[in-house]
């Protein structure tokens, strides 16, 4: 039985279809490659100063940052909510290249990772997690989960 995914969108110009999330998820837990913890899952998309405010609020640091990983309640049957800042993706494309869909795919698979044990405090850890993701990409990418995440053109309702 798949895990309930529930997926918000906040960042009104972001075309992410909750199912294309749900099928990334779904697909890591299949995959037999991680042991992320069952349950509910929530997913948040939230717009740059909302995640500013949950990472001072939190993490005692108000700058951005990309992912905000909470850890779920076993007994509540939760695995956890996975927050993730679409606007960073697009400023990190916009820098750095590469494919916006891509990198937003990433932060949720980081915050995946991160529920399955994987931190990125140290350089070990880090690299053990860099490694993970790239596993994980490459799951998404095998089995044809490549979402086609992007923000809708200024005056479109689509």
């Amino acid at each position: 039985m798949r895990r309930p995914v529930h997926v918000s969108n906040r960042e009104k110009a972001l075309h992410a279809p909750a199912a294309a999330i749900r099928r990334i998820i779904h697909t890591l837990d299949a995959s037999g490659l991680f042991e992320a913890p069952e349950g509910e899952l929530s997913i948040a998309l939230l717009p740059h100063r909302a995640m500013c405010e949950l990472h001072a609020r939190f993490l005692d640091d108000p700058s951005p940052t990309d992912v905000i990983t909470f850890e779920g309640d076993p007994l509540a049957a939760t695995a956890g909510e996975i927050c993730v800042c679409p606007a960073v993706a697009r400023e990190f494309v916009e820098k750095r290249g590469g494919d916006f869909a891509a990198e937003l795919t990433l932060y949720i698979v980081h915050g995946y990772l991160h529920l399955a044990g994987f931190d990125d405090t140290t350089p070990d850890l880090k690299r053990a997690m860099r490694a993970a993701e790239r596993r994980a990409m490459r799951c998404l990418a095998a089995a044809g989960v490549e979402p086609d995440f992007h923000y809708k053109p200024a005056g479109s309702h689509a």
